[in-house]
């Protein structure tokens, strides 16, 4: 089979995050999945790398280590945007002029994990596209003005062929020389503006969006792969993250499993004290209507679903 082709990009302190990624992904793969993973280099440690590499003991891949040179993304430094986004997000947008030997490549932010084979995904027909993804949870929001087009950059499948085609790498420099100040969502307004017309729109479970039980952007119960958005990552304690188990259940296959009572305290008293806070700081929660849909699709839909088919 060919190989399906992975990349994250990572510094030093999102390193683990990275490795509990890959750890997902090795896990969730099928037997036949030949994957190779490429992690944009952003000033990881050896200590860092050689702890990474150890996950291919969970299935045997390739995992190669690219070397960034930043002075290469002079332009974008000149970029204002939210501050949790960290600057080697951009790195993704030379892709294209850094693989020059692919076709295609999934590209992965680092606070995502993956609970389903990538094979499916990676082989969508995008040959008429530039990238493929799951549209963003904002586009949800009434009045948002891109709906349907819009996609989260968590994820996204780029076909790095009819890229370096269309020259789209020179065309996202050329978008952010003229709207530098204009960027709220950084290197994501510009992949979207820039291939506008050129993106291909997957199915919401390729990256359901998740920071708290109502703020989902699916409410599937089998979500193929999750990306934590809120601030508060699951690794931060008290992060309401709806999913945050499953994250814990994926470091456990990594050079950094918790002790059992570290376990314990990240998953079991997270949940409660994550409740808890949840509550201070939504009291009137209950009043959303969005709350009683996030009920409804959770946990009474899977039942009518399975006493259908019964």
């Amino acid at each position: 089979m060919d190989k399906i082709n992975v990349c994250v990009a990572c510094d030093d302190n999102y390193s683990k995050h990275a490795g509990v990624l890959i750890a997902s992904i090795l896990t969730n793969s099928n037997p036949d999945d030949n994957l190779a993973f490429y992690i944009l280099d952003g000033g990881i440690s050896d200590i860092k790398k050689e702890e990474i590499l150890t996950l291919k003991k969970i299935k045997d891949c390739e995992i190669n280590f690219i070397s960034v040179d930043e002075n290469n993304f002079s332009e974008y430094k000149k970029i204002k945007t939210l501050s949790h986004i960290s600057f080697v997000t951009f790195y993704r947008l030379k892709l294209p002029s850094m693989f020059p030997n692919l076709k295609k490549i999934i590209y992965f932010d680092c606070d995502m994990v993956a609970c389903h084979s990538l094979k499916e995904l990676f082989e969508t027909d995008i040959s008429n596209y530039c990238i493929a993804g799951c549209l963003d949870i904002g586009v949800k929001r009434p009045f948002f003005k891109d709906k349907n087009s819009y996609v989260n950059a968590g994820m996204l499948v780029f076909n790095l062929e009819k890229m370096r085609e269309l020259d789209i790498e020179g065309k996202f420099l050329k978008y952010l020389q003229t709207t530098t100040d204009k960027l709220k969502y950084a290197d994501q307004d510009i992949i979207n503006n820039t291939c506008k017309g050129l993106i291909y729109i997957l199915e919401d479970e390729w990256n359901v969006q998740s920071s708290n039980f109502t703020n989902r952007s699916s409410y599937t119960d089998k979500p193929k792969i999750i990306h934590f958005i809120a601030k508060r990552k699951p690794w931060t304690y008290i992060s309401y993250s709806y999913h945050r188990n499953i994250y814990f259940e994926n470091l456990q296959k990594t050079p950094w499993k918790l002790t059992e009572e570290e376990y314990k305290h990240w998953t079991i008293d997270n949940q409660r004290d994550s409740l808890i806070a949840y509550f201070k700081y939504r009291p009137l929660f209950a009043l959303r209507p969005r709350f009683y849909v996030a009920l409804y699709s959770t946990y009474v839909k899977p039942v009518l679903k399975k006493l259908v088919k019964i």
